[in-house]
């Protein structure tokens, strides 16, 4: 018996079906998006949504949900287009049956989400119409053209970026300031593209650089604004250590520009990340006026330098972190293992509680990588100060006199400054003259043998002579802040003749450093001899009493003399000149 097989012709089409049931009126949701917000770009905009409302009244089959529109958002993140997400939340719950929307590149510029999102709506049976390509994802044989065309939408995001960012490398390459808003310390004006110091916030920058070359940490600075009430310039009120480091790293602050401190890796993922060499920067100088001086900029950054040190160099268990939350902070230099000293809490919550200072070596690695170190009490270095102090002081007109001396004979040893002078005019004389010989090769005055010796001979005598200069400027620079630093001595010791008790401001403004024990005899080592270093080289040395050591009894000194401040926790103090540092 023969089968007979009768064909039933197909009717209707997928997108006709709506969770399983047939239905002769498609819910409809319009999308439409601009990029920008420029006023062309708006009346696009609302154009778009005119034009859908119109279109969906004058098909009879078609029912409007809403209309889901993104102003001002870029198409290659969908994550940044709420109504585009609000839409897709809508049609997983039931309520579109198909999305209307004017091409591909509307509806999403990244090849993948176009993918991602036509495939999950396919599964609703939620179809997605593109009316420039005439593709619904429906009834279309497969995703070869939806891929080819969404890649092509894609293709013209990534020129487009391309040619914007060699448009920006050109304005700054001219030296025109590009995505600057503003800064603290500093208006923008977008009329002229220009900027201007604020004179109020200009305090807070030049209190910022002044505190950290006076060797304050962010830490410190950032509490010290935060309790002085001064807002940062998005207007909070409590500031953060980073915010001080990002001050201090700025280079608009003495005046210069630098730009292309970042870029983008992909105009898709649209991922910003700083820029280590991987693309051109363009550096402006002199484009604004300073708030600081190129002087203390320079030295802010050598401070800045020399603390990230040990970070740069990745040495595990060294991380320079240089807060100065306290006054001893990176201050104490052990003697013996040449670590710092870090602050501990002995007895905490009790009543005999107080602060105490170890060497980093010894309380981390263990006491035998630093045997003979021991740990000071804070009150002791504080009075041991006090007492180095007044020993200045009393004795400070010959000491100042000594170092003014010693500095004199220095400055007339070096004479940086005029020898610069005297090589400045021989690298220009020798300029001129590799200028001259040139133009003689030029016009054929001499052969070219003759040419390539001279020319060797006189570039080998110019780089000789730059080299010099560069040492020479050093140098002179070097004279120029040790004359600074001694003068600044002087001014604090007739500020404050004699010190009732611990004053940290006084004491950063002319300690360089505290070394604590000696190890000059190896048979006798002193963990309790605090050496105080000045920052002009001056140094004298403070005898620190030991734990259960009476006072009562007067000491000597190391003349044999009564010591005349025995009295105190702090006893035998010797004076040392030392070398002034240059």
């Amino acid at each position: 018996m023969a089968l007979e097989v009768e064909v039933i012709k197909a009717s209707r089409k997928i997108s006709d079906r709506n969770a399983g049931k047939l239905s002769d009126v498609l819910r409809v949701a319009p999308y439409a998006r601009v990029s920008t917000d420029t006023e062309e770009q708006l009346n696009s905009y609302k154009s778009q949504v005119a034009y859908y409302t119109d279109l969906v009244s004058k098909r009879s089959d078609w029912v409007l949900v809403d209309i889901y529109a993104d102003e001002a958002v870029t198409g290659t993140q969908v994550t940044k287009r709420e109504d585009f997400q609000r839409m897709i939340n809508d049609c997983m719950d039931g309520k579109i049956d198909m999305i209307i929307t004017k091409s591909i590149s509307r509806f999403a510029r990244n090849t993948l989400d176009t993918l991602k999102f036509v495939r999950m709506l396919k599964e609703k049976n939620i179809a997605v119409f593109f009316e420039d390509e005439n593709i619904n994802t429906l009834t279309m044989d497969g995703e070869l053209l939806l891929v080819i065309l969404s890649s092509v939408a894609q293709q013209e995001v990534e020129n487009i970026s391309a040619n914007v960012k060699k448009g920006l490398k050109m304005k700054m390459k001219r030296g025109e300031l590009v995505g600057f808003q503003s800064c603290l310390g500093y208006d923008y004006d977008p009329a002229t593209k220009k900027i201007s110091i604020n004179e109020a916030e200009s305090e807070i920058i030049r209190y910022i650089f002044q505190r950290y070359v006076d060797g304050m940490g962010a830490y410190v600075i950032a509490k010290e604004l935060t309790e002085a009430g001064h807002k940062t310039k998005n207007g909070r009120i409590e500031w953060q250590d980073t915010s001080i480091l990002g001050v201090i790293k700025n280079e608009k602050y003495k005046g210069d520009l630098l730009q292309g401190k970042t870029f983008t890796v992909d105009p898709i993922s649209k991922r910003r990340l700083e820029n280590c060499g991987e693309e051109d920067q363009f550096y402006v100088k002199n484009h604004h006026e300073p708030i600081v001086s190129e002087e203390v900029f320079d030295k802010a950054q050598a401070i800045l330098h020399r603390r990230g040190e040990n970070r740069r160099r990745g040495e595990k268990g060294k991380r320079d972190k240089y807060s100065r939350k306290f006054a001893f902070s990176s201050m104490l230099e052990c003697a013996f293992c040449h670590t710092s000293f870090s602050r501990r809490c002995w007895h905490s919550g009790t009543p005999h509680e107080k602060a105490v200072w170890q060497c980093i070596t010894s309380t981390k690695k263990g006491k035998k990588y630093c045997p003979h170190s021991k740990g000071l009490d804070e009150k002791l270095i504080e009075d041991a100060f006090v007492e180095s102090y007044k020993l200045v002081c009393r004795n400070h007109t010959d000491i100042i006199d000594e170092l003014i001396k010693r500095m004199e004979s220095v400055f007339s040893d070096q004479n940086s400054q005029r020898r610069l002078n005297k090589l400045n005019s021989e690298i220009q004389a020798l300029e001129q003259k590799r200028c001259k010989l040139i133009d003689l090769c030029l016009d054929e005055k001499i052969d070219r043998p003759t040419y390539e010796q001279k020319y060797a001979e006189l570039d080998a005598s110019l780089t000789g002579l730059l080299e010099e200069k560069t040492q020479l400027e050093q140098s002179a620079q070097e004279e120029i802040d040790t004359s600074k630093r001694l003068e600044h001595f002087r001014k604090v010791l007739r500020t404050n003749e004699l010190l009732p008790s611990f004053d940290r401001t006084v004491f950063e403004s002319i300690v360089d450093k505290i070394i604590i024990g000696t190890d000059a005899d190896p048979e006798q080592l002193n963990p309790y001899k605090l050496t105080f270093v000045y920052k002009t080289g001056f140094q004298n040395s403070i005898q620190g009493k030991k734990r259960g050591q009476s006072s009562k009894k007067p000491l000597k000194n190391e003349g044999g003399e009564l010591c005349s401040y025995s009295q105190h926790n702090t006893c035998r103090i010797r004076c040392i000149v030392g070398k002034t540092v240059m």
